[in-house]
């Protein structure tokens, strides 16, 4: 299991959850780390042609080879 890990500050992680809602993508795990399925996120932004992700954290942040990615 291919995971990235990215630190995040309060203020972006509710961005993220509010950008980011469907329960396919984004879950919050026993740690409370938000953690998102890349596959589902990457689906679903080919789909509806939005990137929020991109949009709250930049291009050159989020690793598309990993599987999940983990903001803590």
């Amino acid at each position: 299991m291919n995971i990235q890990e990215i630190a995040i500050t309060s203020n972006v992680r509710k961005k993220i959850q509010k950008a980011v809602k469907n329960t396919s993508i984004i879950f919050e795990d026993e740690n409370g780390d938000i953690v998102v399925n890349v596959e589902a996120y990457t689906s679903n932004t080919a789909h509806t042609e939005r990137y929020p992700l991109e949009d709250i954290l930049g291009e050159d942040t989020l690793d598309y080879d990993a599987e999940f990615w983990v903001f803590n």
